[in-house]
């Protein structure tokens, strides 16, 4: 237990941060937020403040593509309930539009700077241990973001973080809840167990049985609802042998290359912060102080490891490696182009304190010539007339599916080729299957029940597709004969445990009244006895522990208290309770662990309450 509280009760922020790459690592689906939409298009309304549908359809997927993989790939996503799903979904858009607006009536803030340092300081975006801005727009461009579009999310996630750092962190505990926590933390149990073993040998099942429980389960003995779907596929690669580049524009996408190129700079910097610890003239100070013993000749890499407070580059030195314009605090990079290769300029303010920073190199850029970059740029101007092309004939197909009763005259149109997919349920297939969306689309009222040709669908940035339903394989149930099997396993364990738990309370009984002895061995089977057991004793079956801890103090040595656990094969294990030990003191160490456990958990308790509140009194309109 200490150990979980050591892990689980470091910094607020540190958490924050790290659970915001993590989210956005795993591409948990919020690009909807940067997607615009009309009034008609609005789910809820909060405090005035748009969800739109496509927000929450998304969110949606997100959670039914969750719960699949919770639930193992052989999990019938039929059984899922879509207005749960849609509700839950909901609740959490809504939640998290009123913790951003609580954050920004909290006046919760944070500078460009900052949201810089942390893009920086993100393993993802490094090579090497330092930034790479190559890097960085490759794994947001996997992602499907922008460079705006990243930040702007980031953003978000930051301020909920501070949000929930200030409501959270401020929680505490007295001493005397700390001594009772560790009272009931520390304390130990003996006890011993006793096992009853099912036996399914025993059980006896008649066919009626077999048949009553098959019609009283009919449900849970039906094939998947299925789909056959219609396609039409166009793909952005068949409109490449349709475009040309013209030489002028060629020289012009040249042009506007080079143009762009910049010289990037390697920076190292020392860093004293202004915060609530560190006054203005304090850091001042500190930093004079700095700027002093590096005229009288002391290394710059030496005193930013002694005095830098910027944890991603003290250790080295100060360095921050090479980048180009844009990615520092206006006033830190005004200062690093003023100056020459090692030169170290003056004190510079930011909104993190004062820098003294040291130009360690330049690169400048190489103007590559037409005839290397032919190629590239051919390409990528083609690519610019093949997705215009893309877009048009998109739209194209879209409007020829809405007013077509099939999928032939579209195909015709655009010269498509119409597919047939194999049966394919819920939770996806092979193929175009395997796409959320478009089992999403395949299922969805428009498609299933009214026959209509779904929207465009984007199976990836160079596919789209428009689907119809060809055929609706509707759940029936399975034949006694396929599932009588399963059956008799289910009912045969049910009986063995029922006849175990019978047998068990019999014995409890006996032993409670005193008509059986405690400590003799039941038909051959002998108590295992276990001393000064902990909450997390180890070798223990978790039930049993939970068990054990939930047991009232024996009144007497010689009366303890017996419960009894079913465990996962159908047995019956009795718990026998022979005393309750009580703990020691606990150490100062101890009480600084507990106290930021209890502190932690109490300030979750706040954060849910605040929401709560927000929640309370905020106009939600749900459509």
């Amino acid at each position: 237990m200490l150990q979980n509280i050591r892990d689980n009760s470091q910094g607020w922020i540190a958490k924050t941060i790290i659970g915001v790459i993590v989210a956005l690592m795993a591409l948990t689906g919020f690009d909807a937020i940067f997607q615009a939409t009309t009034h008609k298009n609005e789910a809820a309304k909060v405090n005035g403040e748009e969800i739109s549908q496509n927000e929450l359809s998304q969110a949606v997927d997100m959670q039914r593509r969750q719960l699949m993989q919770q639930l193992g790939k052989d999990f019938d996503a039929s059984l899922l309930d879509e207005k749960m799903l849609r509700e839950s979904a909901l609740k959490g858009l809504i939640d998290r539009k009123l913790l951003l607006q609580g954050a920004e009536q909290a006046k919760f803030a944070f500078s460009e700077g900052a949201l810089d340092q942390v893009i920086l300081q993100t393993p993802e975006f490094q090579v090497d241990g330092k930034f790479s801005s190559e890097r960085f727009d490759q794994v947001i461009r996997q992602l499907g973001y922008s460079r705006m579009q990243f930040r702007q999310m980031l953003a978000q996630e930051m301020l909920i973080g501070q949000l929930r750092a200030g409501v959270a962190g401020s929680g505490f505990v007295t001493d005397a809840e700390v001594l009772a926590f560790a009272r009931l933390e520390k304390q130990t149990r003996d006890f011993a167990t006793l096992n009853v073993k099912a036996d399914p040998a025993a059980v006896k099942l008649t066919d009626d049985e077999v048949k009553a429980y098959y019609d009283e389960h009919a449900k849970e003995f039906m094939t998947p609802d299925q789909v056959i779907i219609d396609y039409v596929e166009l793909k952005k690669s068949s409109f490449f042998d349709q475009v040309a580049v013209k030489d002028e524009d060629l020289q012009a996408a040249y042009q506007k290359e080079i143009a762009n190129l910049s010289e990037q700079r390697r920076a190292a910097h020392i860093l004293i912060e202004v915060n609530d610890k560190t006054t203005e003239a304090q850091a001042k100070a500190k930093i004079d102080e700095v700027q002093a013993r590096l005229a009288k000749g002391e290394k710059f890499e030496t005193l930013a490891k002694e005095f830098s407070q910027d944890p991603g580059s003290a250790n080295n030195g100060g360095d921050l490696g090479y980048a180009g314009p844009g990615v520092y605090d206006p006033a830190f990079e005004k200062a690093l182009y003023s100056l020459s290769k090692d030169q170290v300029s003056e004190p510079i303010r930011t909104d993190f304190g004062y820098h003294l920073i040291k130009l360690l190199g330049v690169e400048a850029p190489e103007v590559p010539t037409l005839a290397s970059l032919k190629d590239k740029l051919t390409r990528e101007l083609k690519a610019a007339q093949v997705e215009q092309r893309f877009v048009e004939a998109t739209k194209q197909l879209e409007d020829s599916a809405f007013e077509a009763s099939d999928l032939a005259q579209p195909a015709a149109d655009l010269k498509l080729t119409v597919h047939t997919s194999k049966p394919f349920g819920r939770e996806g297939g092979e193929g175009v299957a395997a796409n959320r969306a478009v089992v999403t689309a395949a299922f969805s009222t428009e498609v299933i029940d009214e026959g209509a040709n779904s929207t465009a669908i984007e199976l990836d940035p160079e596919t789209v597709i428009v689907l119809r339903s060809k055929e609706h394989l509707k759940p029936v149930q399975l034949p006694l004969e396929s599932v009588n099997v399963a059956i008799r396993t289910q009912l045969t364990k049910e009986h063995a445990s029922a006849a175990a738990k019978t047998k068990a309370e019999k014995l409890i009984a006996d032993l409670r009244d005193g008509k059986a002895p405690l400590d003799k061995a039941v038909e051959g089977q002998n108590w295992k006895a276990t001393e000064a057991a902990t909450r997390g004793q180890e070798g223990v079956d978790p039930a049993v522990l939970q068990a054990l801890f939930r047991m009232p103090k024996p009144a007497a040595k010689d009366k303890p208290t017996f419960t009894s656990v079913t465990l996962p094969d159908g047995s019956l294990m009795i718990v026998r309770l022979n005393g309750v030990n009580e703990a020691a003191a606990p150490t100062d160490e101890e009480k600084v662990q507990y106290r930021r456990f209890l502190a932690s958990r109490e300030g979750q308790q706040d954060f849910a309450a605040y929401r709560k509140q927000l929640e309370a009194q905020a106009e939600i309109k749900r459509f």
